[in-house]
């Protein structure tokens, strides 16, 4: 989905506006390609990590000791590491930003430290996962919109800009409830790893309660956000979109996470937000459409 959401970015919405844009498309797609491998390196040492609470709370997905060993994880966390972060220097490079490397190597670290220690700090850990999706987000501008800004096309490039951030911010709420809900899924395996996720310190009722209230923050946003940029510009295609596709599922899981017991329960709603997060995400596309449409 990471690749997906950055190339939807580029090339549904960026690529459509009259810009200039900082990076070839061979070297945004090393931008991908960079994201990709840390975010593929951090799956691999969570899951090091993860072996014993993965045995109890999904056994047929534990990987490390039965297809591959400890030893050769490690060696495919650190290649993917190593070669996501010398893509990065070289792309910093690129646009004369030097010191944007320093955004991989602090990707790279988060992921560790959130597999080794943040993940059991409560909330913290569902934090530090959300953030880092939004920066998968802020990234694209960050990479292919501020260093291609200049004093005649400064107020353009910050609005476009402004619609990432609007849609990372989107990325991180639902994100972050939906850590929280996999945590209230994986109770049972947390638990005898002796982690403090918030199931644990405060009952699995009392996370889906937060989880609830967490979920109408972003609700009434969205419903803000639709009324002030889709409705009042006449965009009726993205209007009936957002209300089908993110503000009716949004309602679905606000009802629905009242009667959530089991751990088959939690599971569903944890798919139906990242269904929310996926549709919210393929908004930008249904916007460029029928802005053109309209024109």
């Amino acid at each position: 989905m990471l690749a997906f959401m950055q190339l939807l970015f580029r090339y549904s919405f960026l690529k459509q506006q009259d810009i200039p844009l900082a990076l070839a498309d061979w070297q945004y797609g090393l931008l991908v390609l960079s994201t990709v491998l840390l975010a593929a390196a951090g799956y691999v040492i969570n899951n090091i990590f993860d072996v014993a609470s993965d045995t109890i709370n999904k056994p047929n997905d534990v990987v490390i000791g039965k297809g591959i060993s400890e030893t050769r994880a490690y060696n495919i966390y650190f290649g993917l590491n190593i070669t996501g972060v010398a893509i990065g220097f070289y792309l910093s490079n690129v646009i004369m930003r030097p010191g944007f490397a320093t955004i991989f190597i602090l990707i790279a670290s988060l992921l560790y430290f959130y597999s080794t220690t943040l993940k059991q700090i409560m909330l913290l850990g569902n934090f530090v996962v959300a953030l880092l999706l939004a920066l998968s987000v802020i990234i694209i501008g960050v990479f292919d919109i501020f260093p291609a800004t200049n004093v005649d096309n400064q107020a353009q490039m910050a609005s476009l800009f402004s619609i990432l951030i609007d849609y990372a911010l989107f990325a991180f709420m639902i994100n972050f409830i939906r850590e929280i809900v996999k945590d209230i899924e994986d109770v049972n395996g947390d638990y005898n790893q002796g982690m403090n996720t918030l199931p644990i310190a405060i009952g699995i009722s009392r996370a889906a309660k937060i989880a609830l209230g967490f979920a109408i923050i972003p609700f009434i946003l969205s419903l803000l956000y639709i009324n002030k940029y889709f409705m009042e510009n006449d965009l009726l295609i993205v209007t009936l979109y957002a209300f089908a596709f993110v503000l009716a599922p949004l309602l679905y899981f606000i009802v629905k996470i009242f009667g959530a017991k089991s751990q088959k329960d939690f599971h569903h709603l944890s798919t139906v937000l990242k269904l929310i997060l996926l549709f919210g995400i393929l908004s930008i596309l249904v916007i460029t459409l029928n802005i053109k449409y309209n024109a």
